[in-house]
């Protein structure tokens, strides 16, 4: 791309309009989509309009391979992985258990196996009780005296923490490099901007997308999310170790796909119109984009 197109104002502008406007309309849907993606089209759009010869070259190797590969590869890790995770936890005797709680208070404890059987009786005791009834999966057994439930909550906020810390490392340099453009801001600067504007967006708007991922794409329990997490965080930390940009919600979502794979749960319809979300992604935010920069040129 042009280095006099690209570092113009308003090129930069364009494209944080047309990524933010595209990552804005799927968070109202509860859609799961690539920042990085919705960049990479953002980029293409105002470059066209923007009459920029394109590098195809640099482009397909360091951008849109590494985002088509890295999910691919979540789902067949994960796949490998957490089966390998559930035959030690057999092996140490960790057992699994339905409880039926009530906020936190243990209401009934079922054997795991038939999660229609334990949604039956969380509604039979819901109607008797008059409160609502909720199924978690617990672990049942102790490693070395230390209870495997307990361990194993602490590590799956764990990984959810190394997750948030891989978004960091990969994602904020990429929305950073867009302040670059204008002079206001060193990196330092853009780099701490981008990081709290991202924490606020969690804060204000992240449930719906939360909702889809933990609740719509496969059923799971705390020992698969938290494999899913490991092996989402080992993956964009390991991308970022060699510059490439690839997209945590991507490969957090092929995570998701392996476990559903690995247990016979995933929900293939909510998988279906992910992927057709992320299939839209790129030619919506490039279309966005280029209208976001003819606009902006007019007033020039």
């Amino acid at each position: 791309m042009d280095d006099a197109i690209a570092t113009q104002p308003a090129f930069a502008a364009a494209v944080a309009l047309g990524a933010g406007l595209t990552v804005l309309s799927a968070t109202r849907i509860g859609m799961p989509i690539s920042t990085t993606h919705s960049l990479v089209g953002a980029l293409i759009g105002t470059g066209l309009i923007a009459g920029s010869a394109l590098n195809l070259t640099n482009l397909g190797s360091k951008f849109l391979l590494p985002l088509l590969v890295s999910p691919i590869m979540a789902v067949v890790v994960t796949g490998m992985i957490y089966p390998m995770f559930r035959w030690v936890r057999l092996r140490l005797g960790i057992t699994r258990d339905v409880c039926l709680c009530v906020g936190n208070k243990t209401v009934e404890v079922l054997p795991a196996g038939n999660h229609a059987v334990a949604i039956l009786r969380a509604e039979q005791l819901t109607a008797t009780l008059g409160d609502t009834v909720t199924c978690q999966t617990r672990y049942q057994g102790e490693v070395l005296g230390i209870s495997a439930a307990e361990t194993l909550d602490r590590f799956h906020f764990l990984s959810a923490g190394m997750v948030s810390f891989a978004r960091g490392l990969n994602d904020t340099p990429k929305i950073a490099a867009m302040l670059l453009v204008a002079p206001y801001l060193g990196v330092s600067a853009s780099l701490v901007v981008v990081g709290t504007v991202i924490a606020v967006g969690g804060l204000l708007s992240a449930r719906r997308v939360a909702e889809t991922m933990s609740k719509r794409i496969t059923t799971m329990n705390h020992g698969q999310g938290f494999t899913a997490n490991l092996v989402t965080g080992l993956i964009v930390i390991g991308a970022s170790g060699f510059s490439l940009p690839v997209s945590t919600t991507h490969v957090s979502c092929g995570s998701l796909f392996g476990i559903g794979a690995a247990t016979g749960q995933a929900h293939k319809k909510t998988i279906a119109t992910i992927l057709l979300a992320w299939f839209v992604t790129l030619p919506v935010a490039a279309a966005l984009a280029g209208v976001s920069f003819w606009i902006l040129k007019q007033f020039a």
